[in-house]
């Protein structure tokens, strides 16, 4: 058997999908990894043979060569064979071939997190260069708050998606319609039935794929003794080494229930006084960077309409107290419509992003629970998840 060191960032299901096997058979090899939540860099795994297709070189051949001819990425092709170079393509040498890549772009291999993230948006400005990327703040732990911004239009549109940490998978569902909207601009073509061209000239769509990073690298990774908030996690999080179930930022505030809506009836209402995997609504409103970052990014763009992403429970909440404006109803049939959701008219629950939105601005503003569950929503469920996240954006944007 190959053996494998586990380093920073890894975890089985990640580690599974790059060497081509399934989870299932590294835990056969590897018994003892059942037994712990997260990997720790350092760690020994013993790698089961696969059933990955060799490829044996031929005169002529280089990376460009041999991933175009089997579509997949150069840098996929050196991850499975490192130090492989054109340099290093000998004649009769034997090496690895991974998967031919998809028609998307946006897959999962594995947890999706902010290194994951960063990947796919080099990925996605290369593709389509007309995405820009800017960068509308920093989280607790500094890193980078992403924004994607697509169209020419005087109106404004905003979606942000992992402001709960355990809702990460939103996050790729979001940059999956990114992806279907601006390969639908480029080829000309339409997207679930609808003119895309009309979209860019109308409308310019910003999109926040990750507001919490450090959250979702939390929930994906755990604390090891490395992580400059070890100790104090571990006390929040009852002593558990376990954060799946981990909603908050890495400052156990949720921020969900940061905004300034009656963020004091909130509070009361949850009856959290200190830091925890959820329900925390902080010392103040807007005490995150995280929740500042999409106050100051949403304030500043002045959306006609928005969207908070989260999971699970297939619903579509559209009201606020009353402060919504007489056509948000309708518009969340049409979006329950699009992707089998249904539309709840929520009542007892404040400090929402949406419900800051439709307080301060009068303008339609909604929460989608995408998928059904418990989250971490399995990673199975996504191909499913976007094609009813996307029809669902797609007639958000087709809003009248």
């Amino acid at each position: 058997m190959q053996q494998y060191i586990v380093q920073k960032g890894d975890t089985l299901t990640r580690i599974a999908a790059r060497f081509g096997l399934a989870e299932e058979q590294l835990l056969i090899a590897n018994p003892w990894a059942a037994r712990q939540p997260y990997l720790h860099r350092g760690q020994m795994l013993y790698l089961p043979a696969s059933l990955r297709r060799r490829y044996v070189i031929q005169q002529g051949d280089s990376l460009e060569s041999i991933a175009e001819t089997f579509r997949f990425s150069k840098e996929a092709l050196k991850e499975l064979n490192p130090g492989l170079s054109d340099q290093g393509l000998r004649e009769g040498k034997v090496i690895v071939l991974p998967s031919s890549d998809v028609s998307h772009t946006i897959t999962l291999a594995g947890e999706y997190g902010p290194a994951q993230l960063v990947q796919d948006m080099e990925r996605l400005s290369t593709l389509y260069p007309f995405i820009e990327w800017s960068e509308i703040g920093t989280s607790v732990l500094g890193k980078a708050i992403y924004a994607a911004k697509i169209g020419k239009g005087d109106r404004h549109l905003h979606i942000n998606a992992a402001l709960h940490a355990n809702e990460w998978i939103t996050a790729p569902c979001l940059l999956r319609f990114a992806e279907d909207y601006a390969r639908s601009l480029h080829e000309g073509s339409g997207l679930y039935g609808h003119n895309t061209g009309a979209w860019y000239s109308e409308y310019t769509l910003w999109l926040v794929p990750m507001a919490n990073p450090d959250g979702v690298e939390l929930v994906q990774e755990g604390a090891g003794p490395e992580h400059p908030l070890h100790e104090q996690l571990l006390v929040w999080n009852g002593g558990r080494q376990d954060f799946r179930r981990w909603k908050a930022n890495v400052n156990g505030v949720d921020l969900g229930d940061q905004f300034p809506a009656y963020w004091e009836e909130e509070v009361k209402r949850r009856g959290r006084q200190e830091p925890a995997p959820q329900d925390y609504g902080g010392p103040s409103p807007l005490s995150e960077p995280e929740a500042q970052a999409l106050y100051q990014h949403t304030l500043a763009i002045s959306p006609v309409r928005a969207i908070s992403l989260h999971s699970q429970g297939r619903e579509i909440y559209w009201n606020y107290r009353d402060a919504e404006p007489p056509e948000s109803e309708a518009w969340a049939t049409r979006l329950g419509q699009a992707g089998g959701y249904r539309p709840v008219k929520l009542t007892g629950s404040d400090a929402g992003y949406k419900d800051w939105f439709i307080q301060h601005f009068r303008r339609p503003g909604f929460t989608i629970e995408i998928g059904y569950g418990v989250n971490p929503l399995p990673l199975e469920d996504f191909e499913d998840l976007c094609v009813e996240t996307g029809a669902i954006l797609a007639a958000f944007m087709a809003l009248e």
